[in-house]
């Protein structure tokens, strides 16, 4: 499977908007509004001064999204996005895999990034893991989940150090 990351485009719109709303999300907010999807589009929330965002594209076809966020900061977020369809055949880690590279390649400024999923998304929490990240961080009850109740969320990041280096420095969770 050839893998290839492509930037989003004003022009890429109606897609965005198809991708975002044919399908559930069960660990985000569930299936978007077209509507409020063109106007965050036109708006220029998928692409500014502080946000990239990229198709990853498997063999061609729109296989998911990443979105890069707080780009001006020394700590980018992400949110990454594999199409229903698409999942579990590893396109999630070499989604991560690349974006890190790509951050602290193209922004030397950044010491660190960071990602946060629901603690009962296994598979991402398995591609923050393969992909050199470390749990930082366990939040009690902070994600609404689609059925009315709150979830936990589990935090994640990846020092540039630790990529140079090919390691994982955990936190001290024991300090106190």
């Amino acid at each position: 499977m050839r893998i290839e990351f492509a930037r989003f485009s004003l022009d890429d719109t109606d897609l965005l908007v198809d991708f975002l709303t044919r399908q559930d999300w069960p660990f985000h907010a569930g299936t978007q509004d077209p509507e409020a999807v063109k106007s965050r589009a036109a708006d220029g929330l998928y692409d500014n001064e502080e946000t990239r965002t990229f198709w990853v594209l498997a063999d061609g076809q729109r296989a998911g999204l990443i979105r890069l966020q707080d780009l001006a900061d020394d700590t980018p977020l992400f949110d990454l996005r594999i199409g229903q369809e698409c999942r579990g055949r590893g396109l999630g880690t070499k989604a991560v895999t690349w974006l890190t590279g790509h951050l602290f390649t193209e922004l030397p400024h950044i010491n660190r990034i960071e990602g946060t999923t629901r603690q009962d998304n296994h598979a991402m929490r398995a591609v923050f893991r393969k992909s050199g990240y470390a749990k930082e961080a366990h939040y009690r009850e902070s994600w609404p989940g689609q059925d009315g109740r709150p979830h936990d969320a589990v935090g994640y990041a990846i020092l540039r150090r630790d990529w140079l280096s090919g390691t994982v420095t955990p936190p001290d969770w024991h300090d106190d």
